[in-house]
């Protein structure tokens, strides 16, 4: 048998490298990882397989591929996926229009600068619920800023932002495109500090208008890191709960302004169906997952600009 200090000098020299000291180190937060994403996500996988509802609570078990099936044949899911779609479009467009464009102006050299940027980050800085409180307040029919300024300075009637349809889900999309755009312009605006700027001097030199160095010399660059951030501006636009279920009050009028994240909630909390609403969250996951494979893929996101 070997001596101890013979085992020791073999554990130190042999076992213990560095990348075990490394893999030590991760045990915490692979033990944290798991408890919240790994067995939550596992856990939603099964129920969205079984026939857990508030009747259902103690005694649920797995009923197969029902539950999907419940969620494509309702017509439910074809509207708020529809307008689903349009949330996200719209507010994406805006986001980024608005970013881009402010970015280029604080790309610039003008007054007060530091002071700009630092207001217009401001929306992105506000904890979502405050926003959306906030403006649901604005949005008031009788007392609200917005209907005030509409009567007084522009002389017309007032709206009623929150209790139409059309209108209640203009006010959720006004909401998000107040609170998303910062996002855009501060991605933007660090893309923008990182192109050359012999770039733009030898396209002054070719004689290219400023229009033609936009779209020559900015946007081939900036697509590198504009394409992952409007990947996640997608994602995140797509499950946002907060301001359509603030603002419109869990989706009023009548459940006319739901998205498909809030159209979950609704049905697990609400209704209590939770193996529906784990079903229906597990399609979502489904039309994520592949909407962001399938536009990275095409977008070439991964490819530099030079």
């Amino acid at each position: 048998m070997k001596p101890p200090s013979a085992l020791a000098g073999k554990f130190d020299s042999e076992r213990f490298s560095p990348n075990t000291f490394a893999y030590i180190l991760m045990i915490p937060a692979a033990i944290v990882m798991f408890g919240v994403v790994v067995y939550p996500f596992m856990y939603n996988v099964v129920l969205s397989f079984s026939n857990m509802s508030l009747r259902h609570f103690k005694d649920w078990h797995l009923i197969g591929m029902r539950q999907y099936a419940e969620v494509f044949k309702g017509k439910i899911f074809y509207i708020v996926l529809l307008k689903t779609l349009v949330w996200t479009f719209v507010n994406i467009f805006f986001h980024v229009t608005i970013g881009v464009s402010l970015a280029l102006i604080l790309n610039r050299k003008i007054f007060g600068r530091a002071a700009v940027r630092t207001l217009l980050i401001l929306p992105w800085a506000i904890p979502q619920v405050i926003v959306a409180l906030t403006w649901r307040s604005m949005f008031n029919y009788e007392y609200g800023s917005i209907n005030l300024f509409i009567a007084h300075f522009l002389n017309m009637s007032p709206v009623e932002w929150l209790g139409k349809p059309l209108e209640a889900f203009s006010a959720c999309i006004i909401t998000n495109v107040w609170l998303g755009f910062p996002f855009m312009m501060t991605i933007a605006l660090g893309g923008l500090q990182s192109i050359p700027q012999e770039l733009y001097e030898a396209a002054d030199i070719d004689g290219a208008s400023g229009w033609r160095k936009f779209w020559s010399v900015t946007v081939p660059l900036l697509k590198p890191v504009m394409i992952p951030a409007i990947t996640l501006g997608i994602i995140w636009t797509f499950n946002n709960v907060n301001i359509i279920w603030l603002v419109s009050n869990g989706g009023e009028p009548s459940d006319q302004t739901h998205i498909l994240v809030s159209y979950v909630y609704k049905a697990a909390f609400n209704l209590y169906r939770y193996g529906y609403a784990a079903a229906l969250s597990m399609v979502i996951f489904a039309i994520l997952l592949t909407f962001s494979l399938v536009f990275l893929k095409r977008t070439r996101a991964s490819e530099t600009a030079y």
